[in-house]
């Protein structure tokens, strides 16, 4: 990770953490859940129930790239 997402991922609460983790293992298994972003290879997924938006891009090696928003 890069020092910005540190910084921030160090600010967030336990529950907002795993409110994230939620999300990003139902991306993990499976990549496609999002919808796509017109006009671009990012993918968007929200999950309404815990509140966490991620943004992310799948790469050609199933690599997944996020960057992600939890909402108080």
């Amino acid at each position: 990770m890069v020092e910005p997402a540190l910084t921030q991922l160090a600010k967030l609460t336990a529950h907002e953490t795993h409110r994230l983790d939620r999300a990003i293992v139902a991306i993990s298994v499976n990549p496609e859940l999002g919808t796509e972003v017109p006009g671009t290879l990012l993918r968007d997924y929200a999950d309404e129930v815990d509140g966490v938006r991620v943004i992310y891009y799948v790469t050609a090696l199933r690599t997944i790239t996020i960057v992600s928003y939890v909402e108080a």
